[in-house]
Formats: C-alpha cells, sequence, structure tokens
C-alpha cells in the first residue's frame, strides 16, 4: 500500500530522529545540517541548536530535554536532481557522541564519547526504558577498505554510566521496546535483519548460544535487495522498520511475521515516530528529499516508556 500524507515540512538537510512533543511541534534531527530542528503546527521551522557532526536519531527524556545520537559525520553526495545521500566517513569526523539538548535554551551538553575507553564510533539511535536509561545502538563507519563492527550501548541519562550490552553486532540501527519493556530490538541496516533480546536487567540482556551471531533472536529478515533503517513499536507490539532502497515502512508482528509494507515515495525512508490525538498519526523523515510527512496510521503508537506526563 502507499503512504498517504500531509508534508508537515521541506527544505530539510537530510532530516532524521522525528520526536512527537506534547505542544503539537515536532523535533528532527538533520544529519547533513548538523542540527536539531523544531516543526511548529504551523509549518515553522525553527533550528534550535547546532550540534556539528552527524546528528542521526533523537528522544525526548522525562526531563524534557532531547537527547540525541552524533555520529560524528558524513561526506554527502547531492545529485542532479538535488537529492541528497551520505557518501562515506567526514573529513574532520573525530568520534561520535550522545548529546543533550534543552529545547527552551538551545543549550548542548555531550554525555558520553567513550564507553571503557574505547570511543564511540557512530551512534544512531536511542530509546528510554522508563528506568533512567536509554539503550542506543553505535553502527561504526563504514571507510574505503574497512567498516567497524557495531554495537548496542546501555546508559544512564545522567551521564554516570555507560555499558556495552551486545556486540558484535553487522550495522545496528533503530532500536525500540516492547510494550512490556522486556524486550529490545534492533534493527541491522545492512542484513535487513531484526533482531530481539530478553532484557533480564538495566542495560542487560540474556544472549542466545552459538551460532546466534549477535546473541540474539532473528524476528525476521527482508528479501532481496533492502537496507533496514529506524523504527517505532506500536501499542499492540508490532514492530514497524523504516525500509531504505525499497522505500517504506515494514510492519512486522512480534513472531516475524511481515504484516503490512507502507510504499514511500522514495528509498530514503529513515524514520518514524507516533503522535498526535491518540498516537495514530505516523511522522516520516524522506531524508533524500528533505522532507516530513504525516499519515495517519491505522493503528495506535506505543506511549514511549519515559515520555513525560
Amino acid at each position: 500500500m502507499e503512504l498517504q500524507g500531509r508534508e508537515v515540512a521541506r527544505g530539510l538537510r537530510f532530516p532524521e530522529g522525528p520526536v512527537w512533543l506534547p505542544d503539537g511541534s515536532l523535533v528532527v534531527v538533520e544529519i547533513e545540517g548538523g542540527t536539531l530542528a523544531r516543526i511548529w503546527p504551523s509549518g515553522q521551522v525553527e533550528r534550535v541548536a547546532k550540534l556539528g557532526g552527524g546528528p542521526n536519531g533523537a528522544a525526548l527524556g522525562p526531563d524534557g530535554k532531547i537527547y540525541v545520537c552524533n555520529n560524528g559525520g558524513f561526506r554527502w553526495l547531492t545529485q542532479p536532481d538535488g537529492y541528497l545521500r551520505p557518501i562515506g566517513i567526514a573529513e574532520d569526523y573525530e568520534t561520535g557522541s550522545i548529546q543533550r539538548v534543552d529545547l527552551s535554551t538551545g543549550a548542548v551538553e555531550v554525555l558520553y564519547t567513550a564507553c571503557n575507553g574505547l570511543p564511540l564510533c557512530g551512534p544512531n539511535d536511542l530509546v528510554f526504558d522508563g528506568q533512567g536509561g536509554f539503550w542506543f545502538s553505535d553502527l561504526g563507519k563504514v571507510r574505503a577498505r574497512s567498516m567497524d563492527r557495531g554495537a548496542v550501548y546501555y546508559a544512564r541519562m545522567d551521564g554516570s554510566l555507560i555499558r556495552e550490552a551486545i556486540f558484535p553486532v553487522m550495522t545496528p540501527n533503530g532500536v525500540g521496546l516492547s510494550p512490556d519493556g522486556k524486550t529490545l530490538y534492533v534493527a541491522e541496516t545492512e542484513t535487513s535483519r531484526l533482531w530481539s533480546w530478553p532484557i533480564i536487567g538495566p542495560g542487560q540482556v540474556a544472549m542466545e548460544p552459538w551460532p546466534a551471531p549477535n546473541g540474539g533472536r532473528l524476528v525476521h529478515g527482508a528479501p532481496g535487495y533492502q537496507r533496514y533503517d529506524s523504527m517505532a513499536v506500536e501499542d499492540g507490539g508490532n514492530i514497524c522498520v523504516a525500509t531504505l532502497v525499497n522505500g517504506g515502512i515494514s510492519v512486522i508482528s512480534p513472531a516475524g511475521e511481515l504484516l503490512e509494507f507502507h510504499r514511500a515515495p522514495e528509498g530514503y525512508c529513515t524514520n518514524i515516530c507516533f503522535g498526535g490525538e491518540g498516537r495514530r498519526t505516523a511522522f516520516i523523515t524522506l531524508s533524500g528529499t528533505g522532507r516530513v510527512i504525516a499519515v495517519d496510521w491505522p493503528r495506535a503508537g506505543l506511549k514511549l516508556h519515559d515520555a513525560p506526563g
């Protein structure tokens, strides 16, 4: 089925990480622009903060601040038709980081740049767990002849703890939690696979034995050449994974069945979040063309575990 929605904003520099706020505005990162932007219901776009590097994913913390996964930066190619896409590691890349932004002032803090002495390579997406912490993926960086092995981390929002929870993972991207908070989902970009792990404690998961390559349970693998990006979870537990190349939203049941595919008008359909009345509106980033659209969704999105109020 085709995504039918209204355009919320255009002219953004590779938007990602949509976060719906209770006042009806929407926050997105601009990866190429290095900013955090706020889209008001009127359609006005306000650049709230300059983050630098490559802000990639965002989440609203229980303190009302925005937490950002910053991948450290890409190189970019603008095609003749204006389509924008990342093509490699930025020349001035140093490290990835986790940042915190005060929406009222635009002040930016850096919470983490390393774990146990190892630099964060390319933090990508994060989700809060309702216990003062958050899970986040580190996809790593791709160079001309090598690429990093990725990982999933757990960190405290007060900056007091960061822990490597899962390693290695092949290009981990979207992360999400089941409605009961007992299952962690991670989408791999290059394999187009969705994995799950039972959560047994803050920052701890149960691991499947070999031959599981990452200790996870394979929930679903997409056929053909597709790539998985970020995700959001529905109230009923389905996992909505933004899908690249094919371009759209794959709706996958916890049992691993592909229930629906909502086709997007471009291949860089990178992320989805839920908001609006009853969380029945899906806000979807179409990054290559710099747009965000709002779609009436057939089911309600999950109220996030650490959402204020």
